[in-house]
């Protein structure tokens, strides 16, 4: 299981020579698993440029994309890159969109209305591609080929899944949006069963500790919390994710930092997800 970034700021997207080193676009992670058509954790800006990386193949191979994406929620910085897909132009492509099911409307219905005149050129519909949702109530266990797949909801904003995927005897869990409790001790069982004993999370760690305290109840978690989150459920590497768009390349180097000197103590990894960086889990 290799999984390499794509995008990885949480909010909104944004560019300077002060975050350059880490990336300015939002939640887009590629999973590939051998024998296995691409699998992509949401769908912020980063999609646009896996986009890039994904069209030469196919068009050496002359086949459309067949791939999977699964979706948290409906936050702009997860959606953006929906109508800048490169492969959603070639006839025959199929993205099967997994996400968590809306109140009063489908996923399909929701991202329609923001693919639209005047928000956007072109309607979802005119995509040469097909774009296919399937709506997710909340707790969920599926297999995409021999790829295995819990779906939880998550603390945050609005209707939020977290994911847990198994393959090649390998784990890894994605949480990019997650509401810490406000004393910041205790982690929600459905977190913990996502994360348990696995070899990789990819965790919200989007605020420092001196902000969380006057953004306790914006969606997200701090560096410190997510090595709680690692420690209390056992795992080996945690990778912090979703970085604030407020936070240059330094202010991130010193949030790792902090969060690898609380981390010293146990047998955990700790790392800050990049644009461009991979992560190969191997095989068991």
């Amino acid at each position: 299981m290799k999984i390499t970034f794509f995008g990885v700021r949480g909010s909104c997207p944004c560019s300077s020579d002060h975050h350059r080193r880490y990336g300015g676009n939002t939640s887009c992670v590629l999973v590939e698993v051998e024998g296995e058509p691409p699998l992509i954790l949401d769908l912020g800006t980063g999609l646009r440029a896996l986009g890039d990386y994904l069209q030469p193949p196919l068009k050496a191979a002359g086949v459309p994309l067949q791939a999977t994406a699964l979706l948290t929620h409906l936050h702009y910085d997860h959606v953006l890159g929906v109508p800048f897909f490169a492969p959603m132009r070639d006839p025959g492509a199929i993205l099967d969109v997994y996400g968590p099911s809306q109140q009063g409307a489908s996923l399909h219905d929701v991202l329609s209305g923001l693919v639209k005149p005047p928000f956007f050129p072109v309607n979802m519909a005119d995509f040469r591609g097909e774009l296919r949702f399937h709506d997710l109530e909340g707790s969920a266990d599926f297999s995409l080929g021999s790829i295995r797949i819990k779906a939880r909801s998550i603390p945050h904003i609005g209707h939020t899944l977290g994911y847990r995927l198994e393959a090649d005897g390998r784990a890894m869990a994605y949480i990019p949006d997650h509401q810490a409790p406000v004393d910041r001790r205790t982690v929600d069982k459905d977190v913990l069963e996502l994360c348990e004993n696995a070899d990789l999370i990819i965790h919200d760690a989007q605020y420092t500790d001196e902000e969380f305290v006057t953004l306790s109840d914006w969606g997200h978690s701090t560096a410190a919390y997510a090595v709680l989150v690692a420690r209390e459920a056992g795992v080996r590497r945690l990778t912090m994710f979703h970085h604030d768009p407020a936070h240059t390349d330094r202010e991130i180097d010193r949030m790792l930092s902090h969060a690898r000197r609380l981390a010293s103590k146990q047998t955990l990894e700790v790392s800050a997800a990049s644009e461009g960086s991979s992560v190969d889990l191997g095989k068991a």
